[in-house]
């Protein structure tokens, strides 16, 4: 194998990269970035970046030695727009084709978008930066989306001055990943701070002067983020032979054909420990899934291990700091374990089925929740990790859509 290439220059297609070099490989190795920029950390935009507090040049993953001393055939600012599976072959946006012998996907997601024109997503730098500049003191945002995105830059904005509207479509934000009960507690935080939080509204588009309901109202703005999730960036790999399924379909070693393996957000896997397949977006995912895709690319195939990592991803909304291990999604029970949801400071652990499958934590130290993390990594059942709890402690109303 002497020719590899990394398409996305992101932190799973870095951490891909670099572990090929760390484990050997000295051949030729291609790393192609859409974006113009180096490899740069991307959960800071909807934090620091927007809130003024980090400049670009902070968020840069490695600095300009680290890379060359990769040896890289670095390709930026320039898309992939094919893939020929037969001629281990990647067509890029230039009219050039990269061969190869080995292939890592790592091209991430882009926002899903609403009809209509002038709104903001949040993805890339230069997003950051542009409604970084509108977010003045008494300027209106609406926020179409209170998932932990929308949620954070809702927190960001009320932070800088503006007025701040947050629309989301379900009764609850977050209750399909979190549960209700732990849905409301992170809802009234945005109440108690006077932002106008409205669920069970449907933004149909947006316009020049705000967004537009499905009942016809129209919420005036001065801006406007989208924020109502993401699609994964497959759509260059049509007619490639690949299986794709909101993202690129993998098997528990990550591999999706013979030599092509895929990581990060775009990356759709079987994950034994939770027995089910699952897209993570969590940026700690992204460095854990490239490296293993890196392994197991160069490994032979009776010496490859399983991706079944515990999933991990954190949040900063106003002066709470959200943490969660796991795969709460679909959980069936929730039950708090420390601490006092009506406090803003608890550990919930989530029942599905027989097993424990994940626990938040919101305003506790790390060590609060390390253990949790630990149980569900050796599949502990539920009544092990939670035993003989009293009926208190377990949250009516919280089971998983």
């Amino acid at each position: 194998m002497r020719r590899i290439v990394v398409v996305g220059a992101s932190a799973a297609g870095l951490a891909a990269a670099e572990t090929l070099r760390r484990e050997g490989y000295d051949g030729t190795l291609t790393l192609v970035g859409d974006e113009p920029l180096a490899p740069y950390d991307r959960p800071p935009l909807s934090k620091q970046v927007l809130a003024a507090e980090w400049e670009p040049e902070r968020l840069a993953l490695r600095t300009p030695d680290d890379l060359a001393g990769l040896g890289l055939d670095l390709r930026l600012g320039v898309a992939a727009t094919g893939l020929r599976l037969a001629d281990g072959a990647v067509e890029l946006a230039d009219g050039s084709t990269v061969p190869y012998d080995g292939l890592i996907l790592a091209t991430g997601v882009r926002p899903r978008r609403l009809p209509g024109e002038g709104g903001h997503v949040l993805r890339t730098l230069d997003d950051a930066m542009r409604l970084r500049d509108r977010l003045t003191p008494g300027r209106r945002l609406v926020v179409v989306g209170a998932g932990f995105l929308g949620a954070e830059a809702a927190a960001v904005a009320w932070r800088l001055g503006c007025e701040v509207t947050l629309l989301e479509p379900a009764p609850v934000p977050l209750a399909h990943a979190v549960g209700a009960e732990v849905g409301e507690m992170l809802t009234r935080a945005h109440l108690e701070r006077g932002v106008n939080l409205r669920c069970g509204v449907t933004v149909t588009e947006v316009t020049g002067d705000g967004v537009r309901l499905a009942d016809g109202e129209l919420v005036e703005a001065d801006e406007v983020l989208v924020a109502v999730g993401s699609l994964p960036n497959t759509d260059w790999l049509d007619g490639s032979g690949l299986a794709v399924g909101d993202g690129v379909v993998c098997d528990q070693y990550c591999e999706a054909a013979r030599n092509v393996y895929a990581a990060g957000d775009v990356a759709r896997w079987y994950n034994p420990l939770f027995g089910v397949p699952m897209r993570i977006e969590h940026r700690t995912n992204a460095a854990e899934q490239g490296m293993a895709a890196a392994r197991n690319l160069l490994a032979e195939p009776e010496a490859r291990k399983p991706f079944a990592p515990v999933p991990y991803f954190w949040s900063d909304q106003y002066d709470m700091k959200i943490q969660a291990y796991g795969y709460l999604r679909g959980h069936d029970e929730v039950a708090v374990v420390e601490g006092d949801l009506a406090e803003g400071r608890f550990v919930a652990a989530y029942r599905t089925g027989d097993r424990l499958t994940g626990a938040l934590a919101v305003g506790m130290p790390p060590k609060a929740i390390r253990q949790w993390r630990q149980a569900i990594a050796k599949g502990a059942g539920w009544g092990e990790a939670v035993p003989s709890r009293s009926p208190a402690a377990a949250v009516p109303g919280t089971a998983g859509a």
